[in-house]
């Protein structure tokens, strides 16, 4: 099983991507214990809060994205071990907006 935890959003809205293979952990019943914790369909309510991190938490065949302040109980436990246990790597920011057109060449 793997579990992948995405951070996106904050000012320079970058994305870190860590990545844990749990049965190479040296306690895998420990970390399938806290998945089978974390209320994957409830999850806390929270307003938007613009230029805050955005946590996107894959676990197959779950997932759920939450929002810094939505972090609490199991679901921060997972991230910070996920985080503790692993380098990030780096992914560019998604594009906000439209596509940049395509440069036109002049016509004879």
């Amino acid at each position: 099983m793997e579990v992948i935890v995405q951070r996106s959003g904050g000012l320079a809205g970058l994305r870190l991507i860590w990545e844990v293979r749990v049965d190479e952990q040296p306690d895998p019943d420990e970390w399938y214990l806290l998945i089978e914790e974390i209320p994957w369909g409830e999850l806390p309510p929270a307003p938007p809060e613009p230029d805050r991190f955005v946590y996107r938490i894959e676990c197959p065949p779950n997932e759920a994205t939450l929002a810094e302040r939505q972090l609490t109980g199991p679901w921060r436990q997972l991230v910070e071990r996920v985080q503790e246990t692993t380098d990030p790597h780096r992914s560019p920011p998604r594009p906000t907006g439209p596509p940049a057109a395509s440069p036109r060449r002049p016509t004879r």
